[in-house]
């Protein structure tokens, strides 16, 4: 699938105070703030749902092309309210757990990738280019998040050890440090595997800083 079918034409300027990344970065927020009051490692059903109203939101404000934009709406609104029902019912479970946590994976991974495409189309720098650009770094962070998250889920062992209580809240604050390259060292993986992720999502925060902003700062400017 190429740019061309995920993007429509090349979008008309838009002011940055009514851009709806505003409402993209409302409910990142609201995402966030469900994900760090989980005690546990099994994700929230409500916070499922708004990570899937913020993809929905991302689609709709890049501009995706309509026949792929309601296909998605589609299957999003299919998944919420699965496990809207399964919860209700109490038929979830782990295995509802690791559908939850993979869904969120593959959202969380597919939300940036329509950001930089839709920035790239566009022209200059302006209020949404810097919307834009932090609400791409944090899905990026929420991606990793909810890999560490399957991670947990599908292991035995503690990802960060024995007295560390391996919840989402963890997982989630440990992902943003070290996309940022903060590091505090209160939270260290154990398990190689793991490591090999933080050290992956450490470089991609770094690439991300240095070509992706770099890249939707820019836009395609006509030449000079």
């Amino acid at each position: 699938m190429g740019a061309d079918d995920l993007t429509s034409a090349t979008p008309a300027p838009t002011s940055g105070w009514r851009s709806g990344y505003w409402i993209v970065l409302a409910l990142l927020v609201s995402g966030y703030a469900l994900c760090a009051a989980q005690a546990g490692p099994d994700p929230s059903p409500a916070a499922f749902v708004v990570q899937l109203v913020t993809v929905a939101a991302v689609l709709r404000v890049t501009d995706v092309r309509m026949r792929f934009q309601r296909v998605s709406w589609v299957v999003l609104a299919v998944a919420g309210v699965s496990a809207i029902t399964a919860t209700a019912l109490g038929s979830g479970g782990h295995a509802l757990d690791v559908i939850l946590s993979a869904a969120s994976m593959v959202a969380f991974f597919v939300a940036p990738i329509a950001i930089i495409r839709h920035q790239m189309m566009r022209r200059g720098l302006d209020v949404e280019a810097l919307l834009a650009a932090i609400a791409a770094y944090v899905l990026v962070g929420m991606f990793f998040t909810f890999v560490y998250n399957l991670i947990a889920l599908l292991t035995v062992d503690p990802m960060f050890g024995a007295g560390v209580v391996d919840s989402l809240s963890s997982q989630l604050f440990f992902s943003f440090t070290a996309l940022t390259t903060t590091g505090y060292g209160n939270l260290v993986p154990v398990a190689p595997a793991v490591q090999g992720v933080a050290v992956a999502e450490a470089i991609t925060g770094q690439l991300f800083l240095i070509t992706a902003v770099a890249r939707i700062i820019r836009g395609s400017r006509a030449p000079i």
